[in-house]
């Protein structure tokens, strides 16, 4: 048995990681457009950005973290990632460029899907913000692709 698999984390990381995880880095910052993530050329420790996030700031809310993707992670079934898979099933902008990232050959959702989910994934919240229903559904692990699927079609155009 790997070490990887007797501490339960995987070769792959998560881009929307714990930032308590110890190997935890920065993999951006929620400032874009529309509250999207812009991605840092370079790695950084969470452990050295932290204390500087005010106390009354959920750090998830501001940043996006990555970390080892875990085998008991609530998004986990078997080796895939559901919440990749929920993602997935979000409108796209066919026309984005897929985001410069410095995760990309070790992330988890490139492995599992590839493209579509770096398309996406600047638009990935940890935390949901109130009034996000399709975050929060997106979010929650017992939602279905399927669930997603269908309450993007009845939703709003402007999630089509």
């Amino acid at each position: 048995m790997s070490a990887a698999d007797r501490s339960g984390k995987s070769g792959n990381w998560c881009p929307s990681g714990r930032p308590d995880a110890p190997e935890a880095v920065v993999l951006g910052v929620r400032s874009g457009r529309g509250g999207e993530v812009v991605y840092l050329a370079d790695p950084v420790p969470a452990r050295d950005v932290l204390p500087a996030v005010p106390k009354d700031v959920e750090p998830t809310r501001v940043l996006r973290f990555a970390s080892h993707c875990v085998s008991d992670c609530l998004h986990r079934r078997g080796n895939d990632c559901t919440l990749v898979e929920r993602v997935a099933a979000t409108p796209a902008d066919e026309d984005r460029n897929v985001p410069r990232c410095h995760l990309r050959a070790h992330c988890k959702w490139w492995a599992q899907i590839g493209v579509d989910g770096c398309r996406r994934c600047p638009a990935v919240a940890t935390t949901v913000v109130e009034g996000d229903d399709l975050g929060a559904l997106v979010a929650d692990p017992g939602t279905t692709r399927e669930q997603v699927e269908e309450w993007t079609a009845r939703a709003e155009p402007a999630y089509r």
